[in-house]
């Protein structure tokens, strides 16, 4: 839905919540009942008609600005075909990791190779799916919940899962802001399961720091990268050796 119409829509909203009649909205603005009902519904009410219909009801524009935007659903996840557009162009990931990052434009073009041009178009591509709204001046606004999250195995999550070995795990971990840990054990499936949820508390965390963090100054702060990862799992060269191949298979997890 377009800016505008979702103004006309929660203005709508807004009128019926105070009472007030299309025929008391056509008197204020010294039109016909049918007039005013016909802009709302071929919403082809003009910024004018907006401005004194808000006047009308004791509301500041800026108000209604903003009740559309709180009314705006928020996504907590792109469909597969999205993701799938994302990463078509691994720029388009850049700038979509970075506002997700709440990174403003400027910073990005100073940071990284793109121009001026390449970065609105990239962000008009992330305000038309959804994942933000482009604001005047190119200001951001991120427009999804605080549990967003890309789509397990999905295009995203498989676009970083290429670089993890050749890439993020080509450290020795070694320097301060660092750590891999690594640890084998035998484990029952009632037991994977019982770790897998303290895991996916440890992620929530992670996002929390995350979130806390993003009133701080920006330089403070790295771009940093968590990686969770457990299965059942034995070295090939393991393997190799067993006498008979160990065929037991976990079922499917549910997503």
């Amino acid at each position: 839905m377009s800016q505008t119409l979702q103004l006309i829509a929660t203005l709508k909203q807004l009128l019926k919540a105070k009472g007030k009649t299309y025929a008391a909205v056509a008197e204020h603005l010294g039109l016909s009942e049918s007039s005013v009902k016909r802009q709302f519904a071929q919403q082809s009410l003009n910024l004018r008609t907006l401005e004194a219909i808000c006047a009308f009801i004791q509301l500041e524009f800026v108000d209604l600005i903003q009740a559309a935007e709180a009314s705006q659903p928020h996504l907590r996840q792109l469909s597969e075909a999205q993701e799938a557009e994302l990463v078509t162009d691994p720029k388009r990931v850049l700038v979509a990791v970075c506002v997700l990052n709440h990174w403003n434009m400027e910073r990005i073009v100073a940071t990284y190779c793109l121009s001026d041009a390449e970065c609105i178009r990239h962000l008009l591509e992330l305000d038309r799916i959804g994942l933000i709204r482009l604001l005047p001046e190119n200001r951001i606004k991120l427009r999804i919940e605080r549990d967003f999250e890309w789509r397990p195995d999905g295009p995203i999550h498989r676009f970083f899962q290429k670089r993890v070995q050749g890439d993020f795990l080509d450290s020795g971990f070694n320097h301060s802001g660092e750590c891999l840990l690594f640890q084998q054990a035998m484990l029952s499936p009632a037991d994977n399961q019982r770790f897998q949820k303290k895991m996916r508390q440890l992620l929530q965390e992670f996002t929390e720091l995350h979130q806390e963090g993003v009133a701080r100054v920006t330089e403070e702060r790295d771009g940093t990268s968590l990686l969770l990862a457990l299965r059942p799992w034995e070295p090939l060269v393991f393997q190799s050796m067993r006498r008979v191949p160990d065929e037991r298979k976990y079922e499917q997890a549910q997503v």
